[in-house]
């Protein structure tokens, strides 16, 4: 498999090799977005030293891993090591010998799991970068790991040795559409782009999860196979999934199990009421975490004098998972393919989709040609109004326009009725009524193929259609 897309990060990885100085990069993202895969390929796996942590090994296994691999890299003979002091010092040793001119790159992987209970690893590793590495100008070191908060807390903002040491940043994001239909064609894969669509709104955009779509099924055939057969690859991924991202999981899944029930999102006090979780920096710490791996996102009011944020659920295969695999029994293998036009799957798809535009915000802004004009994204919702009203997306513009964004997934072009259109003038009129804005407010609708020209789509300024979000 070659890797595909990735543009900015490989070319900040060239980039970080050719300085002038050594540098301490952290890489960091949710598992099995492809983190070790965009290292390894894009370096060609020239390191002169890599080493991956063993998961639920004590100190004396990571340490005998250690040695293994200094080993191999050495090719002589290295003592056995008791503390990871040692360990740093075999290193140093290691590439003081080496004679190679350009950068030595050091590729430390599950970094996390080498730092066990009481082994003084964050110390020796201060020690190594602190002591040795950052006064030359040729090393670089690598350090990944998929347990975000881990990266975070231990790392990145350490505020002991390794305060403000760590010299750049890496944060792996999901595939976007263009770069899922650039994956599955290297894969020889003939899927249209509303599969495409389907497949990112079930699975997002994990590179791993893609690579287990086989080519000779069809896309509900592979999701049948990989959620809900018996021992389908992706069926038991949810408890995996945030066990190894996060310390005290069972905190964070209570979140996103309320945040699944209230598609439009919830302050921090509903959640606070839902999960029945104490107030205080835990909850806090829960959520930014959360936020951190793109589980969920924190709306931003677009009234700044309303203080209120909501937190929403964004991630593609956990908002699947608790509304379909969780609770499903072993008895019907073709789940999927029986489900594809009931209310339930039309209500899912429904908020998948609003997802999936919103973390195509670049997209959108593209088709509507103002990539160059200052913009801030938000969301609104009435204080006022009966029935309410919401607005999951706007584009506030800096030359003077909003964008209230209504997303609709449909399989042929959307039809606007009279009552929808209805409900679009009341929600722009309650919004301009409400915010007091003296901007120029338009109607953009974000459909699959468009919407129907009929006698109510005259309302609408702006469209944008699915194929603009695969640019």
């Amino acid at each position: 498999m070659k890797l595909v897309g990735r543009i900015t990060e490989q070319e900040a990885l060239k980039k970080y090799i050719a300085s002038d100085k050594s540098e301490f990069l952290a890489v960091y993202g949710r598992r099995r977005v492809g983190k070790t895969f965009l290292i390894k390929e894009s370096l060609n796996n020239k390191f002169t030293f890599q080493l991956t942590g063993l998961a639920n090994a004590g100190l004396q296994m990571q340490l005998r891993n250690f040695n293994a691999a200094i080993q191999k890299y050495g090719k002589i003979p290295y003592p056995q090591i008791d503390t990871w002091f040692d360990a740093f010092e075999q290193l140093t040793h290691l590439l003081e010998q080496s004679h190679k001119k350009e950068k030595k790159i050091l590729f430390l992987d599950e970094l996390p799991w080498m730092d066990t209970h009481r082994s003084g690893f964050i110390s020796a590793l201060e020690h190594f970068w602190n002591g040795w590495a950052s006064a030359r100008s040729d090393i670089f070191l690598i350090v990944c790991g998929s347990a975000t908060s881990w990266m975070i807390n231990k790392l990145i903002n350490n505020h002991g040795g390794l305060h403000n040491r760590i010299t750049r940043r890496m944060l792996i994001e999901p595939f976007t559409l263009g770069e899922c239909e650039a994956f599955y064609k290297a894969n020889k894969m003939a899927v249209t782009r509303y599969q495409i669509l389907e497949s990112y709104m079930i699975l997002g955009g994990i590179p791993f999860y893609l690579s287990l779509m086989e080519k000779e099924k069809s896309l509900s055939q592979n999701i049948d196979a990989l959620c809900f057969a018996k021992n389908g690859a992706l069926r038991e991924e949810f408890s995996s999934l945030y066990a190894s991202l996060f310390k005290h999981s069972e905190n964070h899944i209570r979140v996103v199990e309320s945040l699944a029930k209230k598609t439009k999102g919830m302050t921090r006090e509903e959640i606070l009421a839902a999960t029945k979780l104490p107030d205080g920096g835990g909850v806090t710490k829960t959520l930014e975490e959360l936020e951190q791996c793109s589980f969920i996102r924190k709306y931003s009011a677009f009234d700044k004098k309303n203080k209120y944020q909501l937190f929403q659920l964004v991630d593609f295969y956990t908002l699947f998972y608790l509304s379909f695999i969780r609770n499903h029994k072993n008895d019907d293998e073709h789940f999927w393919l029986n489900s594809i036009d009931n209310a339930r799957h039309r209500a899912w798809s429904g908020y998948a989709f609003e997802q999936v535009c919103t973390s195509h915000v670049t997209q959108i802004k593209n088709k509507l040609g103002i990539t160059g004009v200052l913009t801030h994204v938000a969301s609104w919702r009435s204080q006022k109004s009966d029935p309410g009203a919401q607005v999951d997306l706007l584009i506030d513009r800096n030359d003077k326009v909003i964008n209230l964004c209504e997303m609709k997934f449909a399989n042929t072009e959307y039809v606007i009725d009279k009552k929808q259109d209805e409900n679009l003038r009341n929600k722009k009129g309650t919004f301009i009524q409400e915010t007091k804005t003296r901007k120029s407010v338009h109607l953009t609708m974000v459909t699959t193929y468009g919407i129907k020209q009929n006698e109510y789509a005259g309302s609408i300024q702006s469209e944008v259609k699915m194929d603009d979000l695969f640019v």
